[in-house]
Formats: structure tokens, C-alpha cells, sequence
């Protein structure tokens, strides 16, 4: 019995349960070694003296055939005095002692039934526990999960529940919440999270004596884990300010729980029943000039001032994404000068199809007759006839085309450069000269646009005379003369 209370204390188990894994062992050990394996044994120990006795259980017929498992009438009435046929009836066999073997079974089951107690215990412990708080320390670190000791057991954190801008080290305290609870063959397996939004439910519990107690009513958490939260509440006693009794005097209360969660930024808002309200809550810092909420769509358009915007989407987003799992809406964010644009865009079509709509289809458009004056002639009908028709008196009083050689020119001159204008063409020695066409006599000028260009008689195409019209041509132009060609002009 001593050995029995020690067990139970070690292993945090009540005395019934171990009393019981003992005698559970003792039947396998003495069937091992006294009884047949289908024999029916019960094993009781006396919780005072510890003494162990042994009970095989017999079953009551007129003629038994197997002396194992049944017995006589007569011999039942012996022992129970209101015994009848089918009963079953207790016989005390205890055996004097059991071998080594039987010792050995019977330990091995003792602490396999141990184990199996103790599994069931935790599960049991912690399955009541699902979405609470719990507290552990950090017992090691693996690339993909966290063991935390919880005490009686580890539970796993999983890297999808970690927090990602967290550093955890071994020895290291967290508050986790607990997520579910699973029954293996390996016992019991515990799961936590870091970044559930239970986890901030909870610590305003822990931290605010008003949401405990029901006065401060959370209605709903949005999260994301390690960076901002928004946490919309309500007061269900009147003259109690929740969002006042969540932040505490000085802040104190909000600030123990952002120190918890390792500085992440927490916003308290009000609820409200009206969806509009609730909306600029929360989106709030930023100023909301108008909110339109479709129920059907399950959308929400709203309408900020130019300069707002950007606080009202927030950094990637972040604020309207976390108003919009706190609403459970969808939400549009426009500017208000984009909001007046489009409107006026939908008053135009609007007043374009009611335009549309008082012209009735299939009907031809009513042309008015011209009404001639008193003082007009009236035309007969010979005259009408006689008259040409439109498309012919257009056509005969059409101007005359003028062809683009009789026009006069309105544009400008275009203005032509010498070199445009003389351009020497190089001549291969020994080809021959080419007929050309009646010079002028020379000393003539000849203007062409307004320039004037001295021409010099040529009489043969030699090497010098080309030379020499380059050199006229590059006088033109403007281009840099080679001493060389300056000597043989001076000689010339």
C-alpha cells in the first residue's frame, strides 16, 4: 500500500485509479501461471491491510461439462444460499505464490495501465479547457514547431500559429491559447496558438474585471497576429464607458496586454447596431464623410475627404482589411472627389435615358412646312416644274475648280543654298567630255532666288578645273579651305 500511495503521488492519480491498475495486472500474472487462460479471476486488494485475494467466477447449471468455468447447483447452494441455475458464483483460489515470470507480466501491466491512466487524465484536464489561456514554458525549439511545458504535459506550437516578428527562446514564459485537444495512440496531444484572436479575447478578460463579469460585453476581434487589432465592445450596464474600462486609468489596463503580445497595436472601439455608425468606428483615425451599406451584396461603400485616404486604407491596407472582418462587410473606400465624379457621371446617364424614354419608339420625327409670308409670291405649279432641282442648281452654283498650275502660290518662297545650286559633278580621267547645253557669255550673272553666282567658262574637264570647282563649291558652303588649295588659287 505504501508503494501504491507513492505511485499515486508521483504520477498525480487518485488512489482508486492505481488500486485498480494493480488488480488489472495481478489477473494477467496469476492467469499466466495458476488459472487457464479462459478461466474467469477477479483480484482484490484490501485498501487497509493490502491483503490480495483471489476469486474465480463459476456459472450455475444442472450438468456441467467444463469444471473450470461451471458448477453444480448443490455446490452453489453451499456457497450462496440463494443461488439458481444461471447464476454466477465467486470461489476464493488463492494461490500461495506466483513465480518470476507472473512478477514480471504483472509489472509491465501495472505501469502500461499506469500510462493509460494517466493519458486519459490529461485529456480529460485539458479537453475543458479548449480556447482558455494557459501558461508553459518554452522547452525546445524545432524548426517547424515549439514543445511548451505545460506541467503535466507538452503542447506543440506550430509555426502557423507562431508569431512571425516573435523570438522565442528556451525558459521563456508565454501565455498561449489553448486550440483543441487530440487523442493518440501515443496520448493525448495539445495544440496552442500565439496568434488567435481568442488569445486577446482572453486577456481582456484577465485584465478587465468589467468584460469578466458580463457589464463589458467584446462583440467581435479582428487580428493580425504581431502588428494591429481591433476590438469592437459594448457596455450592457447604462453610465459605464467601455472603450474607458478597456484602456484603464493612464492607459494601464491596455498597456499590460500590449506588453503581453510583444508591443502589437490594439484599437478599442465602440459597437453599434447600426451598421452606418459601426463603419466610422471602425475605421477610425480617419474621418468618414458618408457610408451607403447594401445588405443584399453584403458591401459598404464609404467616402472619405481627399486628404483621409490614405489613413483610411492604411499601411498596405491594414485598416480596412481589419474594419472589414470586424464588420463581416465588404468595403469600398472612395475619395470624395472620385465619389463626386462618378455621381455626376450617373446624373448624365440618368438624364440621357430619360431623354431616351420620352421619344417614342416607331415614330418618324414631324418635319414643320415652312410657312411663306403674306407678302411672298406664291410659285405655280408650272414654275415649280420648271425650276431645276436642288442637286443641280448646287451643282451650277459650285465654283469652278481651278487647277493647282493656275492658283496662285500662297506659300513662301523656299530658300536654296549655293551649294544646292552648283554642284560640280566629278569626272573620271580619261572619259569624255559630255555634250552640254548653251552656257551664258561670261561676266552674265544669273539669279535663281535671289542669289547671285558668278559662272566661269569652262573649256575643257580637266583635273584642274575640277579642282577649281570644288574649291568654288566649298567657298559657298562655307567649308574650311586647305592652305594648299588657298596657294594654287593665288597662283591661278
Amino acid at each position: 500500500m505504501l508503494a501504491i500511495t507513492q505511485l499515486s503521488a508521483e504520477k498525480n492519480l487518485p488512489r482508486e485509479t492505481v488500486l485498480e491498475a494493480v488488480e488489472a495486472a495481478l489477473v494477467s500474472a496469476y492467469k499466466k501461471n495458476n488459472f487457464a487462460p479462459n478461466q474467469d479471476i477477479l483480484v482484490r486488494i484490501n485498501p487497509n491491510t493490502g491483503g490480495i485475494k483471489v476469486w474465480v467466477q463459476k456459472t450455475v447449471v444442472e450438468l456441467p461439462t467444463d469444471q473450470r468455468r461451471e458448477i453444480t447447483l448443490d455446490e452453489a447452494l453451499q456457497l450462496k444460499a440463494d443461488a439458481q441455475l444461471g447464476d454466477t458464483v465467486e470461489i476464493e483460489a488463492t494461490p500461495h505464490n506466483a513465480g518470476r515470470i507472473a512478477a514480471q507480466t504483472a509489472k509491465q501491466v501495472i505501469l502500461q495501465r499506469l500510462h493509460e491512466a494517466e493519458h486519459s487524465a490529461i485529456f480529460e484536464e485539458f479537453a475543458d479547457k479548449e480556447g482558455n489561456i494557459v501558461t508553459g514554458m518554452v522547452r525546445r525549439i524545432e524548426p517547424r514547431q515549439l514543445f511548451i511545458d505545460l506541467g503535466r504535459t507538452e503542447a506543440i506550437l506550430p509555426a502557423a500559429e507562431q508569431v512571425h516578428n516573435e523570438r522565442y527562446r528556451v525558459g521563456q514564459r508565454l501565455k498561449v491559447c489553448l486550440l483543441e485537444v487530440i487523442q493518440t495512440n501515443r496520448g493525448p496531444r495539445v495544440l496552442v496558438s500565439r496568434s488567435h484572436p481568442n488569445l486577446l479575447r482572453r486577456l481582456f478578460e484577465l485584465e478587465v474585471p468589467e468584460v469578466l463579469n458580463g457589464t463589458v460585453e467584446i462583440k467581435s476581434v479582428a487580428r493580425e497576429a504581431g502588428y494591429r487589432s481591433k476590438v469592437a465592445v459594448v457596455a450592457r450596464q447604462e453610465g459605464i464607458d467601455p472603450v474607458g474600462c478597456c484602456v484603464g486609468l493612464r492607459g494601464i489596463r491596455i498597456q499590460n496586454i500590449v506588453n503581453e503580445l510583444s508591443g502589437e497595436k490594439i484599437d478599442v472601439i465602440m459597437w453599434s447596431p447600426d451598421r452606418s455608425v459601426f463603419i466610422t468606428n471602425a475605421l477610425s483615425p480617419a474621418h468618414v464623410v458618408n457610408v451607403t451599406v447594401n445588405e443584399k451584396e453584403e458591401t459598404a461603400t464609404v467616402v472619405v475627404p481627399d486628404n483621409q485616404l490614405s489613413l483610411a486604407i492604411g499601411k498596405e491596407g491594414q485598416n480596412v482589411r481589419l474594419a472589414a472582418k470586424l464588420i463581416s462587410l465588404r468595403i469600398d473606400i472612395k475619395s470624395a472627389s472620385e465619389a463626386a465624379a462618378e455621381a455626376e457621371a450617373l446624373a448624365s446617364v440618368a438624364e440621357a435615358e430619360a431623354v431616351a424614354e420620352e421619344e417614342l419608339p416607331g415614330e418618324a420625327p414631324v418635319v414643320e412646312e415652312p410657312v411663306l409670308a403674306s407678302s411672298e409670291a406664291v410659285e405655280t405649279a408650272e414654275e415649280i416644274e420648271e425650276a431645276p432641282a436642288p442637286q443641280a442648281a448646287a451643282e451650277s452654283e459650285a465654283p469652278t475648280p481651278v487647277s493647282p498650275e493656275a492658283q496662285p502660290s500662297e506659300e513662301k518662297a523656299e530658300i536654296r543654298f549655293a551649294e544646292d545650286i552648283v554642284v560640280p559633278t566629278p569626272v573620271k580621267l580619261g572619259a569624255k567630255p559630255k555634250k552640254k547645253k548653251k552656257k551664258s557669255a561670261p561676266g552674265k550673272v544669273a539669279a535663281e532666288d535671289g542669289i547671285k553666282i558668278k559662272k566661269r567658262r569652262r573649256v575643257s574637264q580637266s583635273p584642274e578645273d575640277y579642282e577649281e570647282d570644288e574649291l568654288l563649291a566649298s567657298t559657298f558652303r562655307n567649308e574650311p579651305v586647305s592652305p594648299a588649295a588657298r596657294q594654287d588659287q593665288s597662283e591661278s
